[in-house]
């Protein structure tokens, strides 16, 4: 367990934090963030390991804070398309690279910034897009497919919760349902694909006590912080990181291929 030294753990320990403060308090859109960080410092697959456990850990905290004020009608149409996602997702990871999934997960994160930033000023109007549950259950799929690869299921679930009428706490109940139950069905994949160690489960549980104060105090920022200020501080650091990981990615590929 040489690679998770004290660096590691400088490292780790304030990127689960993040996540913890995103998924608890502000839809877990950026939660993905903590699984790139540490992708700069170790396997990628590694990282989705020990960030599953810990993601999974500020679902069942955050449960009870928002129970029963999420859409269960929306949750369920996510759901539905989330799953066979997760499928496509396991299927894929055992044909493609580690410097696939840097590229991928690099990519993800820039999208996600520029999904971000153009549409507020689409949603900021009158007239927001109502799409039907089909449209959802094809978002959910992508969730599950990006969830699966890189824990960025947010994006494209918040493209449909958005269309939808919904306030801040309903959205947020909403996304805590969904990818509690995501995660709990990609935890059996993982499982399955031998990506779960005894490194990761003992990293993973070291990292716990960040993953829940992250979390509470997500929970409680939820009613105090401006989601604007948190989100546009995110950005800088998904786009550094996805541009890191997309040159570390390409020149791995690079190097495989001379």
């Amino acid at each position: 367990m040489q690679q998770f030294n004290l660096e590691f753990f400088l490292i780790a320990a304030p990127a689960v934090i993040f996540a913890g403060i995103s998924k608890g308090g502000f839809g877990s859109g950026v939660a993905f963030v903590s699984a790139a960080i540490l992708a700069l410092v170790i396997e990628p697959g590694e990282a989705l390991a020990i960030m599953l456990p810990l993601l999974m850990l500020i679902d069942l905290v955050t449960l009870r804070p928002y129970w029963g004020a999420w859409s269960f009608a929306d949750a369920k149409v996510l759901i539905v398309g989330g799953v066979p996602g997760i499928a496509l997702g396991a299927l894929l990871f055992q044909v493609v690279d580690a410097d696939i999934f840097r590229l991928m997960i690099g990519a993800v994160s820039l999208v996600f910034v520029l999904w971000s930033i153009l549409p507020t000023h689409i949603l900021a109007g009158d007239h927001k897009p109502h799409w039907p549950d089909w449209i959802g259950v094809l978002l959910g799929s992508v969730a599950g497919f990006t969830s699966f690869v890189a824990h960025a299921g947010g994006p494209p679930a918040a493209i449909f919760l958005l269309s939808r009428p919904t306030r801040k706490t309903q959205y947020q109940a909403t996304t805590v349902l969904v990818f509690w139950v995501l995660n709990i069905v990609k935890f059996f994949c993982y499982s399955w694909l031998g990506m779960m160690s005894l490194n990761s489960g003992l990293a993973a549980i070291l990292l716990a006590p960040f993953a829940l104060v992250g979390a509470y105090f997500g929970v409680y920022a939820h009613r105090l912080i401006p989601e604007k200020l948190f989100f546009r501080l995110a950005f800088v650091l998904l786009s550094l990181t996805g541009i890191k990981l997309i040159y570390d990615g390409l020149s791995g590929l690079t190097q495989a291929g001379t």
